[in-house]
């Protein structure tokens, strides 16, 4: 495996676990100030972000691989079940979102808060990647 290949594999399980513990900290926190309920309610958005990204991440992977797999076919053969996670995960979101909206009386910003998660985990995750890459080229100097 080139180390390209690790170092954004890393990233992505940092990303994960960033959205985990942010997802687990922020329904803490939302539980704490605003109630149980809000608590719950960052909890249920924050696993919709997690499922979401893994989804994305996992239907990326699989068009990486077929590419590479295919490169030179003259016709290229995408299988369905990869068009479905990538549609899946949208339709999973937009009927998940309206049954929660609709159906049950909740802190709506505490919902909307958690599916922000995995934005805050990518956010994390840069800045990480700056101060180690700001720390090591101090190093070399």
């Amino acid at each position: 495996m080139a180390a390209d290949e690790q170092f954004y594999e890393a990233a992505e399980r940092r990303i994960e676990y960033l959205t985990i513990g942010m997802g687990a900290a922020g329904a803490v926190v939302a539980g704490v100030f605003w109630g149980p309920r809000a608590g719950a309610w960052f909890a249920v958005g924050a696993a919709l972000s997690w499922l979401n990204f893994r989804w994305m991440k996992q239907g990326i992977g699989a068009l990486a691989r077929l590419s590479a797999a295919q490169e030179g076919a003259e016709k290229v053969r995408v299988p369905r079940k990869v068009y479905v996670k990538f549609v899946g995960r949208y339709l999973l979101l937009i009927v998940v979102a309206y049954v929660i909206l609709r159906g049950f009386e909740f802190a709506m910003l505490s919902l909307l808060a958690g599916l922000f998660v995995v934005a805050a985990a990518v956010l994390a995750e840069m800045i990480g990647q700056l101060l180690r890459s700001g720390a090591a080229s101090r190093s070399d100097s």
